[in-house]
C-alpha cells in the first residue's frame, strides 16, 4: 500500500495481481498520478496487499491487517479506481476477493462504494476478454452501490506494449484515456464535497 498526501479529495486505487509490477497495477499507479496532478490525494492498494486478504467467507469474520487497511481506506475514500486483469473473460480472483471482502463495510453509514464514483480499468490479452471483463466489473460496482464513471478503460498489452523501458506509457492515447478517467473520478468527488459543504449552510427547517 502506498499513500500520497495532499489537500484534495482522497482517491483510493485497488488493483494488481500476484505478480510484482503487473500491467494492471502499473496502469493503476499511472492513473492515480493523473489524479494527483488534479490536486487529489491518493492511496494505492496493490497486489502485495490484496494477496494477503483472506478468502471471503460470509459465514466467518476472518480478517488480516491488510483487510483492515483496505476497509479503512475505502471508508475514507471520496472516489475509487479499480484495475483488474481480464482472466478468461472476467475479473481476476485476487481483485474479486478484495471486492467481496468489502462486505465488512455493509453496516457503515456509507456502505461499500455508496455515493462515490468508481473508475474501471481492465488489462487483458485480447479485446474480447477486455470487453467482457470491463462489463463485469461495472456490474459489480453497481452491486456495491458505486457510480461507475462514464468512461471505462480497456487495454490490450498483447496488441501493443503498454510501458517503455523508463516505465512510461508508450501510447499517448492510453495516457490520455487514463487521465480522463482520473478526471471524472476527481470531478465527481469534488462535486459531492461542494454539495455537502453547501448543505451545511442551508437554513434548517423550523
Amino acid at each position: 500500500m502506498t499513500s500520497k498526501p495532499g489537500p484534495g479529495p482522497l482517491i483510493v486505487g485497488i488493483g494488481g495481481t500476484t505478480r510484482r509490477e503487473s500491467s494492471s497495477e502499473r496502469t493503476l499507479a499511472k492513473t492515480l498520478e493523473a489524479a494527483e496532478r488534479l490536486g487529489a490525494r491518493t492511496r494505492l492498494f496493490g497486489g502485495s496487499v490484496l494477496t494477503k486478504i483472506p478468502i471471503y467467507d460470509p459465514t466467518t469474520a476472518d480478517s488480516s491487517p491488510e483487510l483492515q487497511e483496505l476497509l479503512e481506506g475505502v471508508r475514507q475514500a471520496d472516489g475509487v479506481i479499480i484495475a483488474t486483469p481480464g482472466y478468461h473473460g472476467s475479473v481476476s480472483g485476487v481483485v474479486k476477493n478484495a471486492l467481496d471482502a468489502l462486505d465488512g463495510l455493509r453496516g457503515d453509514v456509507r456502505p461499500y462504494f455508496d455515493g462515490r464514483a468508481v473508475g474501471c480499468i481492465v488489462t487483458a490479452d485480447g479485446w474480447q476478454a477486455a470487453g467482457t471483463t470491463l462489463s463485469s466489473l461495472r456490474t459489480i460496482i453497481h452491486a456495491l452501490r458505486g457510480w461507475p464513471t462514464p468512461l471505462g478503460v480497456a487495454l490490450n498489452p498483447s496488441a501493443n506494449p503498454l510501458f517503455d523501458a523508463e516505465g512510461e506509457l508508450c501510447n499517448p492515447r492510453d495516457a490520455q484515456m487514463l487521465a480522463m478517467l482520473a478526471g471524472q473520478v476527481v470531478e465527481f468527488a469534488r462535486m459531492k464535497q461542494a454539495l455537502a459543504e453547501h448543505a451545511t449552510h442551508l437554513p434548517r427547517p423550523i
